[in-house]
């Protein structure tokens, strides 16, 4: 006898197909891209010295492998992500619990996170420097500014959905704000948590390389900062490929993540 039924295996059949179908539409499009660019860039079209062209950029990761400085600057640079991310997702799950467990409060500094939400941070870099100093910290600190802001909004709107009646439910069988929050408001927001968790994985490495851009003599941000004055536009465009291919990577782990965590019924 069968574990499921032949609809269900139809459903999964279905599903995989289209994943695949996915999957290969992707790639596709990322070839015809790569290849017109090539074309474009060989028949003169277009100045690889200002637009580059794969073949270059092949060459000059190559050239970066070769002076074994590429794996270097990744690992800098995904250290710093990394670091920044978990940060920037713990507190806004604390700041936001805060706000949704005193509701007076959150009506106090509700204005105040919107403003330093919409401050423009990388004017802020030079006060960033001078406060925290020249390194990683810096870094870490600019990434937090153009993250945290936004997380915590996005976190505490989504508690807020959670259904009054329920909560009051909660409260009739004696709960506390921790067990209502842990067993019930969290579990509910999830969806919204994991939304808001991959726009912010995108802010942190935008922040990280802004940050890198300021004060790093290490990294994917320093790359490009270190191509544009010396005008080795390869070098500029082949760090922004390899940004595009880590934002990729990390979307990719963050949907495991999400597909680990529904399936554990959290």
């Amino acid at each position: 006898m069968l574990p499921y039924s032949e609809e269900h295996i139809f459903f999964l059949k279905k599903t995989r197909k289209e994943k695949l179908f996915i999957l290969i539409s992707r790639i596709l499009i990322l070839c015809f891209f790569l290849i017109i660019w090539e074309l474009l860039s060989s028949c003169h079209i277009i100045n690889t010295f200002l637009f580059s062209c794969p073949s270059h950029i092949i060459n000059t990761l190559f050239s970066l492998l070769h002076d074994h400085s590429l794996f270097q600057h990744i690992g800098i640079t995904l250290f710093e992500i990394l670091i920044s991310f978990v940060l920037s997702t713990i507190l806004s799950v604390i700041i936001a619990f805060l706000l949704w467990r005193y509701p007076r409060l959150a009506k106090i500094i509700d204005p105040f996170l919107t403003i330093l939400n919409s401050l423009p941070k990388v004017a802020l870099g030079p006060l960033i420097i001078i406060w925290v100093g020249a390194g990683i910290p810096s870094i870490i600190f600019m990434a937090l500014l153009i993250s945290l802001f936004s997380s915590i909004l996005s976190i505490y709107h989504g508690f807020l959905m959670v259904s009054p009646a329920t909560i009051s439910l909660f409260k009739s069988f004696k709960a506390t704000p921790l067990q209502t929050f842990y067993y019930l408001v969290f579990p509910s927001s999830f969806e919204t948590i994991m939304a808001t968790l991959k726009i912010n994985i995108s802010l942190t490495l935008t922040g990280v390389i802004m940050g890198e851009l300021l004060v790093s003599k290490q990294g994917l941000g320093y790359l490009i900062m270190y191509g544009s004055q010396v005008f080795q536009l390869d070098l500029v465009i082949s760090s922004i490929f390899l940004l595009g291919i880590i934002s990729y990577g990390l979307y990719f782990v963050m949907e495991i993540f999400y597909s680990i965590i529904k399936k554990s019924n959290y």
